[in-house]
């Protein structure tokens, strides 16, 4: 059995000071549903998530009181990706046919502050700094750039892609393009990543409704389809988010083992891809999911982005919207995001980020601490 997208909504990402979170997630599903021509009524399930904005199930507060199941989600940054694979789960186990997907949070400004003894680390582990995901993330793109030939160059080019992107983009956060010197010359924050190469926490929402693929016809004349959800979490020896140590013997990443299972789900492979959304909490995760992901070789990603292939006209477009780097990071809202811009370049509604050569499948991977990633692969076509 397949599952459909059949309505898409979004609460703009960046600041709203008069509204909660909580409010920000209502709005997104009230939007998805108006965009299904649907009711909150007609939904049989719920899965949703949130950092720091409260329980998602209180969205029923919000929503109405219909008795529907809801699941509340927390896994990271990788929330969104973990809440889809949840309800496209449920969908195709037989139970339900119909549900809504939800993520929104409202962040308070500053870096996240995680305590150690949360992640099962003891107090040293925060002492060190390594807590704090700039000093950790600055860390893991040294020794990247170090093993595989990545100079600042790079590093520069994502940002630059990513402030254009979000300039043509009405619900992105960041709606100012950078030039390539204001980003080189912005200040070093963890060295080698300056200013402009950090996502910044922040708040928006986000909802989509998906229905079993064989009924999506009834509710749609153009619904998009899941063709494949993975979510998967580190093996020892990757070094990731919260690490305490690195193995002698280095393991993939999650990333790798999610991206293989959602491109074996749906049957096909990196080159089949025509829009993609990588998470890019900076511009060197940015670069080191390129390749995780199966999209480039380790090491090529300096000159793919030289040639401008990863910009909305190139041959493998990446972050259309402008990420997470243009956009903010709200956790629980930022994987269904992505999966938001994919569904809209499908549809060919991006107006000036419009991907050209009316893209027809699309990807979306998002990552979040302690090392758990999630893959999605959307179609156009039910193949």
């Amino acid at each position: 059995m397949d599952v459909a997208i059949i309505g898409i909504g979004l609460h703009r990402f960046g600041r709203s000071p008069d509204m909660s979170g909580l409010q920000q997630g209502a709005s997104a599903v009230r939007a998805a549903l108006t965009d299904a021509g649907l009711s909150w009524a007609d939904m049989q399930f719920a899965y949703g998530g949130s950092q720091d904005a409260g329980n998602a199930d209180a969205l029923v507060n919000e929503l109405g009181l219909t008795g529907l199941q809801f699941t509340n989600i927390w896994n990271g940054c990788a929330t969104g990706g973990s809440s889809l694979h949840a309800a496209y789960s449920a969908i195709k186990s037989g139970e339900y046919d119909l549900g809504v997907v939800v993520g929104f949070d409202k962040h308070p400004r500053g870096a996240f502050n995680p305590q150690p003894k949360e992640w099962g680390l003891d107090d040293w582990y925060g002492e060190t700094g390594l807590m704090l995901t700039t000093q950790f993330f600055a860390l893991k793109t040294q020794r990247y750039m170090h093993d595989h030939g990545i100079t600042e160059d790079a590093l520069i080019r994502v940002s630059e892609k990513a402030f254009t992107n979000g300039s043509l983009t009405p619900t992105a956060w960041r709606q100012q393009a950078l030039s390539y010197e204001e980003i080189a010359n912005s200040v070093m924050v963890s060295h080698p990543l300056r200013k402009y190469m950090f996502c910044s926490p922040a708040e928006g929402g986000a909802a989509l409704i998906i229905c079993n693929a064989d009924k999506a016809h009834h509710y749609s004349a153009n619904p998009l389809f899941l063709k494949a959800a993975a979510v998967r979490t580190r093996h020892y020896g990757s070094f990731e988010v919260f690490a305490p140590s690195q193995a002698m013997t280095v393991a993939d990443a999650p990333t790798v083992t999610a991206s293989n299972a959602a491109f074996e789900l749906a049957g096909i492979g990196p080159e089949d891809i025509d829009v993609i959304q990588l998470q890019d909490t900076d511009s060197g995760t940015e670069i080191m999911h390129m390749a995780e992901n199966g999209f480039c070789a380790h090491g090529e990603q300096e000159k793919l982005l030289r040639e401008g292939a990863t910009g909305i006209n190139g041959r493998m477009p990446i972050n259309t919207d402008g990420g997470c780097l243009a956009n903010g990071e709200p956790v629980g809202a930022s994987g269904l995001r992505q999966v938001y811009e994919v569904c809209v370049q499908l549809r060919g509604d991006g107006g000036a980020r419009q991907v050209p050569n009316q893209p027809k499948v699309g990807y979306t991977h998002v990552y979040g601490a302690p090392g758990i990633s999630g893959v999605n692969i959307l179609s156009l076509i039910h193949i």
